[in-house]
């Protein structure tokens, strides 16, 4: 229990708050409508359904000021670069805020469909009793809308039994029905929007979609612009009413059981009713406005001009570029967004930089990954020699958890294919810190491990793997990087070949003292290495790969961390964009 809590407790305790939150606004909003005296002739009408309308609306306000704010990247990247009060253990949480935002989204799904059905079964109700189904008070209070051009009062919101309609140039009389309640009010006419919204944002988020149909996913999500303002207006109809304190009071206990003496006698006035004020708009105004200024930031970086000083196309279809923009500041293991307008002008793709911070330009590996990244491949294969390739929008740099890399006195990195360009700029960066004399980095050991499924993968990297190996045995510090390089696709002929130059000084495939290993790493084996290593360290775990390695580490590193101080403890940390 106490190696999870490493790991997982302040995580666990940010989702126990928000669930808290959820289910006291819930409980709250429940009963106070359900035992509010204002509310007690709304009853007679409605029964149970207004608290199972009116709960999940004050949680779907909450969740619909989060829902955007974990989508800020420039916020997040100002909370986890400039206020360095956040603890390494407070940014891990910034790293999981698409994660939150899945969660956020799944709360709103569920209290949307509950908030639909039950303002459903209402208007049903409603209907029912302007036809004087549910006994006389519920009839009476209904009929209070017959005197509403004497009578500004009511509470039924349905004005007739029925509806007249212009069919094929007849007029007749259609009954209510709360279809036709729904297209024909304020309320309703936003629900059904924001609902379509909502279905069409969920299931194009699914996995299998988000990843083959990328396209669909980003144009049906923002959709969510509409879904912001259907909610804003969503609450203008003032269908729930409550009622209004009189002079004389109007006494429900005493008047309930003689709705004819309503307004004849003194102890009962003609009861007051109001609809309630809006309330959604007062809840997202303020994450609006910051994601308003979100866009705005990122359509002035849009706007600057990015020169390219070099195009490489490498084995295994990564290409690399090599990009100039006037200002731009990283550091390492940042992330940016691309857009090339000349293959769509709405679209924008992160890519993790592999360059350094102490270089003068920018560079990303871009791996051919669906149809966006396979026509920028095709286009820039093509151009002329020398010549400047499409013009290219850059928002960022954001941080990423590969920054507090340096925060650790240990760290082990873990790519896997193309999910090693956050440690390309790591490594890069500590090539350039040695190069000063007396590089200051706390870091005074890091594991690194790659995995790939083919040789020509290794080839674009291996350059600067063999540029820190000399580095490293020039200045006597041999025991800083220790890399393994993993081939977990390969055949026996390949083996055979790599059998018969085994006796060489360097790798068959790399070129690196190093060798090759076959297969995948044995992570218990290797998390037992470093925790002998390495006891009493706090020692960061970073991955860049695929879910199904980060739930494999995160189990390692819960099964290998100590709640003791004095020895060793692992936390996980994972590329989420």
């Amino acid at each position: 229990m106490g190696n999870w809590i490493v790991n997982h407790g302040l995580e666990t305790f940010i989702l126990v708050v928000w669930m808290g939150i959820n289910v006291f606004l819930f409980v709250y909003f429940y009963s106070f409508y359900d035992l509010g005296p204002q509310f007690f002739y709304t009853h007679q009408l409605l029964g149970s359904a207004l608290s199972w309308a009116r709960a999940p609306a004050a949680v779907l306000n909450f969740n619909c000021m989060l829902i955007l704010l974990p989508v800020c990247r420039n916020l997040l990247s100002l909370i986890r670069g400039n206020f360095m009060c956040c603890g390494v253990a407070l940014r891990k949480q910034l790293d999981k805020n698409l994660t939150f935002h899945k969660l956020v989204a799944y709360m709103i799904a569920l209290m949307t469909a509950v908030h639909t059905v039950a303002h459903l079964l209402n208007v049903e109700w409603y209907i029912n009793s302007r036809h004087g189904k549910y006994g006389p008070l519920p009839g009476n209070l209904s009929a209070l809308r017959d005197n509403r051009a004497k009578n500004t009062t009511y509470l039924n919101p349905i004005e007739y039994d029925y509806t007249g309609i212009a069919i094929d140039s007849f007029n007749v009389l259609a009954p209510q029905t709360p279809t036709l309640f729904a297209f024909t009010t304020i309320a309703g006419l936003t629900g059904v929007v924001i609902t379509l919204a909502l279905i069409l944002m969920i299931t194009s988020s699914m996995e299998v979609i988000r990843r083959s149909y990328f396209e669909v996913f980003w144009y049906t999500h923002h959709l969510f612009i509409i879904f912001f303002a259907g909610l804003v207006f969503h609450g203008a109809g003032r269908i729930v009413r409550g009622q209004q304190t009189t002079e004389p009071p109007h006494d429900t206990i005493f008047c309930k059981t003689q709705p004819q003496n309503w307004g004849l006698i003194p102890e009962c006035p003609i009861p007051q009713f109001v609809g309630g004020f809006p309330q959604t708009w007062k809840w997202v105004i303020g994450p609006m406005v910051i994601y308003i200024c979100e866009r705005f930031l990122r359509f002035i970086r849009y706007m600057q001009t990015v020169r390219y000083k070099k195009i490489v196309m490498h084995p295994s279809n990564v290409l690399e570029l090599q990009l100039v923009k006037s200002g731009f500041k990283m550091d390492a293991g940042q992330y940016v967004f691309l857009n090339c307008p000349a293959i769509s002008q709405l679209e924008w793709h992160p890519f993790t930089l592999t360059s350094a911070p102490e270089e003068d330009f920018f560079t990303l590996h871009i791996r051919s990954a669906g149809d966006w990244t396979n026509q920028l491949i095709k286009m820039l294969e093509n151009l002329p020699e020398g010549s400047q390739g499409p013009k290219m929008g850059v928002d960022g740099p954001f941080g990423t958890a590969s920054e507090d890399v340096f925060d650790y006195e240990v760290s082990m990195l873990v790519g896997a294919g193309i999910g090693v360009t956050p440690f390309a700029s790591i490594l890069k960066s500590i090539w350039y810190k040695f190069k000063d004399s007396n590089p200051k980095l706390r870091t005074r050991k890091i594991y690194f491990y790659w995995l790939c499924r083919e040789t020509n993968a290794f080839e674009w990297f291996a350059d600067l793997l063999q540029v820190l190996e000399k580095e490293m045995e020039e200045r006597g510090m041999r025991d800083f990087l220790t890399y393994k390089l993993y081939l977990t696709g390969w055949d026996h002929t390949h083996a055979a070949h790599v059998m018969v130059h085994f006796d060489k000084d360097t790798d068959v495939i790399t070129g690196l003292k190093q060798k090759t290993h076959y297969g995948r790493p044995i992570w218990d084996k290797e998390f037992e290495q470093v925790r002998q290593e390495n006891p009493s360290s706090v020692v960061g775990t970073f991955l860049c790969g695929p879910e199904s390695l980060a739930k494999v580490l995160a189990k390692k590193c819960v099964k290998y961390s100590d709640v003791d101080p004095r020895k060793t403890k692992f936390y996980f940390n994972k590329e989420n964009f």
